[in-house]
């Protein structure tokens, strides 16, 4: 393989793809070193998807220049595509195959060339033995999220590319699916993600945000945080619900979410923000600062990339 153990594994520069007049992905930077699980976030139909398939070979970019394990996006599209295990938001191994047909299936595709021994590993890192002769349809959907991640790594790959890959599975099999994820980084396999959760992008070592193919924010969830200059205050008390429509339209107030008990009151002036919420600092309520979370930071990106 070309890629230097030291160079990054995706470098690109300008990426962009149009599908007719509409400009789905618009100039997007990326750099992602080896080892480093990197969030790709952004609300359905921001690009995410499209920018996936274009370092993976699978769509060529209209625009932009850049390396994806030291392949040119461009122009080597075969040869990146060998070294990738790509995962999409829907589950598409075959449901009338056992576990270890699909995965023979794939080891035949990628051209293993000891199928045995890859699938045996493979199943056994992931814990699939007692599935191995059941189909692959009658699998729940946390063991069918694992049985794809295995048709991803069955070629060890370098480089693994999710699309949304816990969407619809339950909590317990979703933080079982990034304990694997972070095993596999700190063996130096390099991991993009998009997801919808915040409390998987918190657990990504760097983020991307796009919104209607554009580039909105990158870095450290600390670092997305500071940078937007997010100010929130918590309420709690009685009757909160009462108090959500006369907060919003406050100067100041861009933001009122509930969360559980309590609302959450958030706004770039800090100054106006304050002086809103002054008169409602009173018994029976109770108002304090308090750091500004992720999900809180992205509705306000959102909310500036609308206006």
């Amino acid at each position: 393989m070309s890629a230097d153990a030291a160079a990054p594994v995706i470098d690109v520069a300008g990426l962009t793809k149009i599908f007719g007049k509409k400009t789905v992905v618009d100039h997007i930077d990326m750099r992602v070193g080896r080892g480093e699980i990197y969030g790709f976030l952004g609300p359905n139909g921001s690009g995410k998807t499209t920018f996936i398939r274009m370092l993976c070979g699978l769509l060529r970019p209209d625009d932009g220049t850049g390396t994806c394990l030291g392949f040119d996006v461009r122009e080597q599209a075969e040869l990146i595509k060998p070294h990738v295990g790509y995962m999409s938001q829907k589950f598409s191994l075959y449901e009338d195959m056992t576990v270890r047909e699909n995965l023979d299936f794939i080891a035949r595709m990628y051209g293993v060339a000891d199928r045995a021994t890859a699938i045996a590993r493979t199943i056994k890192r992931m814990n699939l033995g007692r599935f191995r002769d059941q189909l692959a349809g009658t699998l729940s959907g946390g063991w069918k999220q694992r049985l794809a991640l295995s048709a991803c790594m069955i070629h060890e790959p370098k480089l693994l590319l999710l699309d949304e890959p816990t969407a619809g599975v339950d909590p317990m099999a979703r933080r079982d699916f990034w304990d694997e994820v972070h095993k596999l980084a700190g063996e130096g396999i390099t991991a993009l993600i998009s997801t919808h959760y915040m409390d998987e992008a918190e657990r990504c070592h760097r983020l991307a945000y796009i919104a209607y193919g554009h580039l909105l924010a990158t870095g450290t969830v600390a670092e997305i945080v500071a940078a937007e200059g997010l100010a929130t205050f918590e309420i709690a008390g009685p009757k909160l619900y009462d108090l959500i429509d006369r907060l919003r339209g406050l100067p100041g107030v861009e933001q009122v979410v509930a969360f559980g008990v309590t609302l959450h009151v958030s706004g770039r002036d800090e100054a106006a923000l304050t002086q809103s919420l002054a008169p409602y600092a009173a018994e029976p309520l109770a108002v304090r600062r308090i750091p500004s979370n992720l999900e809180e930071v992205f509705i306000s990106l959102m909310r500036k990339a609308t206006t």
